[in-house]
């Protein structure tokens, strides 16, 4: 846990010193109907008192930047592990999900439900991000048993191709466009550094078809696990 909350302290004093003079990445993804990066992501999602919970925060940031892309609550959602990072033209007929589903129950069969502890808000250069904090070493093991599982198999996959995950984090904001009221923004962002979002018990998760950004007219369930 002190692991994770070092990775969340870093990634906000980055943003903290960069924002205020205007350094932040726009998505120029975000709204080009051209976009076909898609891959396969085992998520979990959070509950209705969570998911309000960051609604109204986003309403507030929605207050100040109403043209930045804030994440409905129905494609709210924590990353377990992207098994096929999304990239242009995958499309699912290339690969067998049955395949899919079967190491994944088997990585699961030593893994019992855990608890993400939300709490605080940190952000990237391109994103704002709610803090997840594990409380126990489930969601670790379970990621190191996909990790070796996927080693062994000839299988089209992409794990921790773009780096190592170790967070619990839902990205809730993408920045569309750059942000005119910066000071303000911040205000609130800080405001919300160590606000308590809730608490989820992980007994299921969901293997997913997505684009970049989950959003739910083009995601689609491959598989349901229980823990």
């Amino acid at each position: 846990m002190d692991d994770v909350r070092t990775i969340y302290n870093r990634l906000w004093d980055q943003f903290s010193k960069e924002m205020p003079r205007g350094n932040h990445d726009v998505d120029k993804w975000i709204d080009d109907r051209q976009d076909d990066r898609y891959g396969i992501t085992l998520i979990t999602r959070p509950h209705d008192l969570i998911k309000q919970e960051v609604s109204s925060f986003l309403e507030e940031l929605a207050g100040i930047e109403p043209g930045q892309y804030y994440y409905p609550p129905h494609d709210m959602h924590v990353t377990v592990m992207s098994i096929i990072s999304c990239f242009t033209g995958f499309r699912l007929q290339q690969i067998d999900k049955n395949d899919y589903r079967e190491i994944i129950s088997h990585c699961l069969a030593s893994v019992g439900p855990f608890e993400i502890h939300f709490e605080g808000i940190t952000a990237s250069p391109s994103a704002i991000l709610v803090q997840g904090f594990p409380t126990n070493s489930s969601l670790a093991l379970l990621r190191d048993n996909l990790r070796e599982a996927f080693k062994t198999q000839n299988l089209v996959s992409s794990i921790d191709s773009r780096y190592s995950i170790k967070t619990a984090h839902m990205t809730v904001v993408r920045f569309r466009q750059p942000i005119s009221n910066i000071e303000q923004y911040m205000q609130v962002l800080s405001s919300y550094r160590s606000h308590v979002f809730g608490v989820i018990k992980v007994n299921e998760l969901e293997l997913v078809f997505n684009d970049w950004y989950q959003r739910r007219d083009v995601t689609r369930l491959l598989a349901a696990f229980k823990l």
